[in-house]
């Protein structure tokens, strides 16, 4: 599947974007949340799969008890991906065995008495496998492309910055303004006001002959 993820995606989904955030982040506090939330992404996954409705998962169809039993812990969650994956003639591409030891390093951070920070090993599992696991059962071509994107449509907007350029070239053209009983440079204050405007007419004056001189003289 390529384009947009189906509606139904955004709670795996999104549990994927906060623990990739929590990673990215790196410190000790992080790791750990990365851990907890990539590997809830897994069971999540796996639990909104199962509840679809047929058409929304390419007309598979299972047994009401298998689904109650699949449901019933993380487990029997792990126990359906096996039998999907058969049914699918398909292969663990995450071994089981290393994603229960990263959810034994999960369980230890929620009720463990030693809460100490992930190996990078163990955050590599359940990172890998969580991102198989969504990936395959909701037919996404590249998850790694989704995540990667939606980190980047959650950072903050880039600060803009004024240009010494735009400055000198405003300030010749409108010097300073007096605003109540404070001055300022027009160019300090049109980037405070609307730094587009002031890149626009920074740019338009940079490109006028003469542009930073045509301000110094005055009749």
């Amino acid at each position: 599947m390529t384009g947009p993820l189906p509606p139904w995606t955004n709670g795996p989904f999104e549990l994927l974007v906060h623990a990739e955030g929590h990673l990215r982040g790196g410190d000790d506090f992080d790791r750990r949340i990365a851990l907890i939330s990539f590997d809830n992404a897994i069971e999540v996954a796996i639990a909104t799969y199962l509840t679809l409705n047929p058409i929304q998962r390419g007309g598979r169809s299972y047994q009401k008890s298998d689904v109650d039993k699949w449901l019933n812990n993380y487990h029997t969650k792990l126990d359906f991906l096996e039998a999907e994956i058969a049914a699918r003639g398909s292969s663990w591409q995450i071994n089981k065995g290393h994603i229960v030891w990263a959810h034994d390093h999960r369980n230890e951070q929620y009720h463990g008495g030693h809460k100490g920070t992930p190996e990078k090993n163990v955050l590599k599992i359940v990172r890998d496998a969580a991102l198989w696991v969504f990936a395959m059962l909701f037919d996404v071509n590249d998850a790694e492309v989704a995540l990667e994107q939606a980190i980047l449509d959650k950072a903050p907007p880039a600060v803009p910055s004024r240009d010494r350029k735009f400055d000198v070239a405003i300030d010749a053209q409108y010097g300073v303004v007096e605003v109540g009983e404070e001055s300022y440079h027009a160019s300090e204050l049109l980037f405070a006001v609307d730094a587009a405007a002031y890149r626009d007419l920074g740019g338009r004056l940079c490109t006028t002959p003469d542009a930073t001189t045509s301000g110094e003289e005055q009749p």
